[in-house]
């Protein structure tokens, strides 16, 4: 697919490419961006992954959309080309030759009960049946048992075998690791990570090719490709920018990670290009800090919250808000706890589940599932338990709703949870749910990660509870159900609400590329 960098661009302030790791649909914080900065008079285009690697391209208000195929053969690492000898020595080799076999075993097996059944057929019919053949059948039914089990046993081998390098966390790997480390500093991840080369691949070219004014690179991994873009751009005598968009805490990510390869790959893949960024922009006052400790930053991160619309009827038109209640099939009497967001164990999802049996008649509305999928397999485990707890039948799964009708969505029902378990990155994180049950004006029941729990407590919006504490999240919702209208009046204080918007936001996201960009704006 080429691009034309110059042809046909509209008078602009300028010319923004924005970055991002993912197919833009489910990211409510680019599309507002892009949405937003070119409402302000820039030329956005926004370049994503195209799903299944077909490209794509369409407009979001005056923002053009891009999506890239991203082909991936670097991901897979060269000890995956391999046979497994340490601790599978008759393993086949994992070139697709064990599901063959495998294969081959089954349609074996079944044409010997084919046979058999010919035998048997013959036998009622009164057709003699040589005893021979019985006794051959009988011989291959062992032959391919046999076999069959050979083949189980060098696939099981096999899979245990890639499942022990999944994590790269062995003795062999961790000294691998180690070495690279000391070689080559933060210049490591391209032996430890050099997959991050595959979004390299296919996305440096195009941004090559626009030759923007601005690049904002949305989070890790489109930090390096933005970086790399503005050094050769630069280079090559045209005048770039660079804003980096830091989504989460990378060294914050699940700690379990840090014992393998591919988050200390990551960290320094992003301690080498964070320098590169003239400006730096984040999700949370706390995170803003943190950025500027890890990295050394020269000034304080504009923090841009991932703040909902004020108002959201400008932004699209995906037909009517569909009804909460409906969908769940109850009526307004009935007390409606809402979660909005992904099941995971790290989303602490299940201690609501868990508290149900003690909340009489309070139902849970879980705005959950991605769009075509009927279940996941942490959604699959929570209804599972509902049911173990016999209260499956208040449990309601609904797909999510379009970013700019989550909050009007939401406001039928009597109250909304934020249940995070305590993670580095919880701790520090103001989510998109947040705010958009904010801006739903419904009572908040949180656990207590420092800065949700923090900014509940100073504004009396809702209640805190202990982490993965059933009994006292129980106590907290009561709370909110029972006296709701004390909660929302938290909502009405002067300048809250607006300061919670995207409309805010964008002004200070707007400010930062100003700043950056010295150009007259034209008209």
């Amino acid at each position: 697919m080429g691009f034309d960098g110059d042809a046909g661009a509209p008078a602009s302030r300028g010319r923004v490419v924005m970055l991002v790791d993912n197919g833009v649909h489910g990211d409510s914080r680019v599309q507002k961006a892009a949405r937003s900065a070119a409402d302000a008079g820039w030329e956005v285009i926004l370049l994503g992954r195209a799903p299944g690697g077909q490209p794509q391209t369409w407009r979001l208000g005056g923002a053009e959309v891009r999506l890239l195929a991203v082909a991936d053969p670097l991901s897979r690492r060269r000890h995956e080309f391999r046979r497994v000898l340490r601790g599978g020595p008759l393993a086949y080799p994992p070139n697709g030759v064990a599901a063959h076999r495998k294969q081959a075993v089954r349609a074996w097996e079944t044409d010997l009960r084919l046979r058999d059944a010919e035998l048997v057929l013959a036998a009622r019919a009164g057709r003699p049946v040589p005893a021979w053949r019985r006794r051959a059948l009988t011989a291959e039914r062992l032959a391919a048992s046999v076999t069959g089990k050979w083949v189980s046993f060098r696939y099981w081998q096999l899979t245990r075998g890639q499942k022990a390098r999944r994590k790269l966390a062995g003795p062999v790997d961790q000294f691998y690791t180690w070495f690279w480390e000391v070689a080559r500093g933060d210049a490591a991840w391209r032996r430890l990570e050099p997959s991050l080369w595959d979004w390299e691949l296919a996305f440096g070219p195009v941004v090559d090719q626009l030759r923007p004014d601005l690049i904002h690179a949305n989070d890790y991994k489109m930090l390096g490709v933005g970086a790399r873009a503005t050094l050769r751009l630069r280079a090559a005598g045209h005048p770039v920018k660079l804003v980096w968009d830091a989504h989460e805490f990378l060294p914050g990510l699940n700690p379990a990670l840090s014992r393998g390869r591919w988050l200390r790959a990551q960290c320094a893949h992003e301690r080498e290009h964070a320098p590169v960024a003239d400006a730096v922009v984040t999700v949370s006052e706390a995170l803003a800090d943190l950025l500027r400790r890890e990295h050394g930053l020269r000034e304080r991160p504009t923090v841009v919250l991932n703040a909902p619309n004020a108002d959201p009827t400008g932004t699209a038109d995906s037909g009517p808000v569909p009804d909460l209640r409906a969908l769940c099939g109850v009526g307004p009497e009935v007390p409606l706890l809402a979660y909005s967001g992904a099941v995971a164990p790290v989303r602490g999802v299940d201690v609501v589940v868990e508290a149900l049996p003690a909340l009489a008649g309070v139902h849970l509305a879980l705005v959950s599932l991605p769009p075509g999928r009927s279940s996941t397999p942490s959604i699959d485990a929570l209804r599972g338990r509902a049911r173990e707890l016999g209260v499956a039948d208040r449990v309601h799964v609904l797909p999510y709703v379009p970013h700019h009708q989550v909050a009007a969505f939401l406001s039928a029902a009597d109250a909304a949870v934020s249940p995070l378990v305590h993670l580095p990155n919880h701790e520090i994180a103001l989510s998109n749910k947040f705010f958009e049950y904010s801006h739903a004006r419904l009572p908040i029941v949180v656990s207590d990660v420092r800065t949700m729990a923090e900014t509940v407590r100073s504004t009396g919006q809702g209640e805190v509870f202990r982490a993965q504490d059933a009994a006292d999240f129980a106590r907290a919702a009561r709370a909110v159900l029972a006296d709701p209208e004390r909660y929302r009046a938290a909502y009405d204080r002067p300048g809250l609400l607006e300061s919670w918007t995207w409309e805010r936001q964008a002004e200070a996201l707007d400010g930062v590329y100003t700043r950056l960009v010295e150009r007259t704006p034209v008209g």
